[in-house]
Formats: structure tokens, sequence, C-alpha cells
């Protein structure tokens, strides 16, 4: 064989084989660090639009052990009892239809996945006033949350629980609806996917999550 046509199938040859090897990287890329997650509701609003797409970093948490801050949008996996039409707290007496905060999640996790944002965590006392995250005594600066109508139901629940160490208190930034942590409790940091950290479509809306 002409020393040409070696030089020209070895050439195929190594870009066949960079192009595999390109695209296992992307592959395992998408399914261990970044993951997309489209919105599915206007829970998040008006941080985050319904079909709003964004990223989400799985590999900080996983791989780091970086454990979630106060403000952090995080997509995770709620308890079982937010499947239910109406939410079920792991603890009698609290949650929906009570001035309590719910302090105790069901003990499976849902399948589903939510995105909300952490307003407490593990030691915290929370409640909430006026649709505002009250942690540790003080009412937190919220300037991104839709305003609360108190006709909703959902904007108070004065009575302090304390989030347990270990666990986050999630809430949606549109507090007059939103099925979150108020409802079905906090959440253990073992069932978080990870951190939206950008927005990527629509183009318009291209930006920090």
């Amino acid at each position: 064989m002409p020393a040409l046509q070696r030089a020209q199938r070895s050439t195929i040859f190594e870009t066949a084989i960079l192009l595999v090897i390109a695209i296992g990287l992307a592959v395992a890329l998408q399914a261990f660090a970044a993951k997309p997650y489209r919105i599915p509701s206007g829970s998040m609003e008006p941080t985050l639009h319904v079909g709003d797409r964004v990223l989400v970093n799985r590999f900080s948490h996983r791989v780091l052990g970086h454990d979630p801050k106060v403000g952090d949008i995080l997509v995770f996996h709620p308890p079982r009892g937010a499947d239910a039409s109406q939410p079920v707290c792991g603890q009698g007496g609290q949650g929906g239809g009570t001035q309590t905060p719910c302090g105790k999640p069901t003990a499976e996790k849902s399948s589903q996945t939510f995105i909300k944002r952490v307003v407490a965590v593990g030691g915290d006392r929370i409640a909430v006033k006026g649709g505002h995250a009250i942690r540790n005594g003080r009412q937190a600066d919220e300037p991104f949350i839709a305003p609360c109508d108190p006709s909703t139901g959902t904007c108070d629940f004065p009575q302090e629980i304390t989030v347990p160490k270990g666990y986050v208190f999630m809430m949606g930034d549109n507090r007059g609806n939103s099925d979150d942590s108020r409802y079905w409790g906090p959440i253990p940091i073992s069932w978080v996917v990870g951190g939206a950290f950008a927005t990527y479509w629509p183009p318009a809306r291209i930006g920090g999550a």
C-alpha cells in the first residue's frame, strides 16, 4: 500500500477515534456535571418563567460536597407528600391549612423534580409572613419575589419551626402560587440534584439564574 494511502487511512481512523471520545465526553458531562432543565410552572416567577431552560450544576454538590446556601436555586426531589393533590406533611397539624410551616417531610422521596430557592438551612428557625421568609427572627431581603396576595391563604405561616440539620427549606419566588416546603417540609440535602446557574433559553433571557 502506498505511503500516502496509509497516511490517509491513519488520519481517518484517528479522526473517528477523536469523534467517539468527544461524543463520550459530551454525554458524560451532560449526565454527570451539567443537566438542562425546563421550567414547568410559574412557581419561580418573576425569576424564572414557564418554558425557560436552565443549566443545573450537578458536579459541585455530588463531587465537591458543597452544601446548599440560602439564596441558591436548586433542582431537587421533593418528598412523596408533594405528589398528592393536597400536599401531605410528614408531621400532623402542620403545613397547608395551618399557621405552621411543615417541619418534617414524608419519609420517601418523589420521582418528580422541582426547582425552588433555599430560604433556610439546617439549624435555622423559619416562619413566613406576608410571603416573606422570616429566618431566625428577621425578615429576609427578597427583592426577587412576586407580591403575595393575602386572599390566597398562602402568605402567612407565622409559627416558627426549626429546620433539621442536613436539610434545606425550599420556597418558590412566586409565594402566592408555589407548592413548596411550607406544605410538605424541608428536604434532605441528599435529595438535591444540583444548583441552577444559568438560563440558556429563550435567547432574550440568557443569563445567570
